[in-house]
């Protein structure tokens, strides 16, 4: 039985107070950063080998099923206004289309053809990296489509929360973050699902900062979609260039991006 399958530890839960349910999750919450940690070095590589990718102009690609799938178009999609980049430079891809996002669809997961079928869509390419997300480290719409990936010459990697997994094994950059079992009994939405979004954030803002799209600590390349980044960005011009928040919208609205308004008068 795989780790993320495991019996939870914690027993008779229907009979549980809410307080005490909320402090064991929180507790087996509290453990999952110390297991992120110990795979730092094998996110390194990965990121590594994104970023190498991503500057020669390759782009990075996500694929997973459930929740998984989920989290990767998530990251993905918060890429461009946060940093800039354009739409398709970071791709999430689900098993079952973009329907499954909001709706479960049933056994897509267990089609190991149809990842590769989805990634060739996209022309997918030995310029770009494909990364799959699987908690159990076995989904056959996962497994497939790195094994395929592979096989043409691309570059993998791949985030899991079991050891020695099939999915490792088509990975070039394998990283197992190993959270043990859930409260729930396999229900790895739960600390595999956070640990999938912690090595995610870690993996995009470190290969984002690589590329450039970062200065000091800003992000000088979001886009200005809303009043509140628009306020954002205004600061970030009166703080570099010392000049009265009035000055620093104008110029902003004008130029259209914090990098352009640098560029210019920095």
């Amino acid at each position: 039985m795989s780790i993320t399958e495991s019996p939870s530890p914690y027993r008779k839960l229907e009979k549980q107070s809410v307080a005490a349910l909320l402090r064991a999750i929180n507790n087996e919450d509290k453990t999952v950063p110390f297991a992120v940690e110990k795979a730092v070095p094998q996110i390194e590589k990965l990121v590594k080998a994104i970023v190498r990718k991503m500057k020669a102009g390759g782009r990075l690609f996500y694929i997973g099923a459930g929740t998984s799938g989920r989290l990767g178009i998530l990251d993905a999609s918060e890429i461009p206004p946060t940093y800039g980049l354009p739409h398709g430079r970071v791709i999430g891809i689900i098993a079952g289309g973009d329907g499954a996002i909001r709706k479960a669809v049933e056994f897509a997961e267990d089609d190991e053809e149809q990842a590769w079928k989805d990634l060739k869509a996209c022309r997918i390419s030995r310029r770009d990296v494909l990364v799959g997300i699987a908690a159990s480290g076995r989904t056959p719409y996962v497994t497939g489509g790195l094994r395929m990936a592979r096989r043409h010459g691309i570059v993998t990697g791949c985030i899991t929360c079991n050891p020695n997994t099939e999915l490792a094994r088509h990975a070039d950059y394998p990283v197992e973050v190993i959270v043990g079992p859930e409260v729930v009994t396999g229900s790895t939405r739960m600390k595999a699902g956070t640990a999938q979004k912690l090595v995610l954030n870690m993996i995009s803002t470190t290969a984002m900062i690589k590329l450039g799209r970062v200065k000091d600590n800003r992000m000088i390349d979001m886009q200005l979609t809303n009043n509140k980044l628009i306020k954002r960005g205004t600061r970030m011009i009166m703080e570099e260039l010392k000049v009265p928040a009035h000055r620093a919208e104008q110029l902003l609205k004008q130029y259209g991006s914090v990098r352009k308004v640098l560029a210019r008068f920095g």
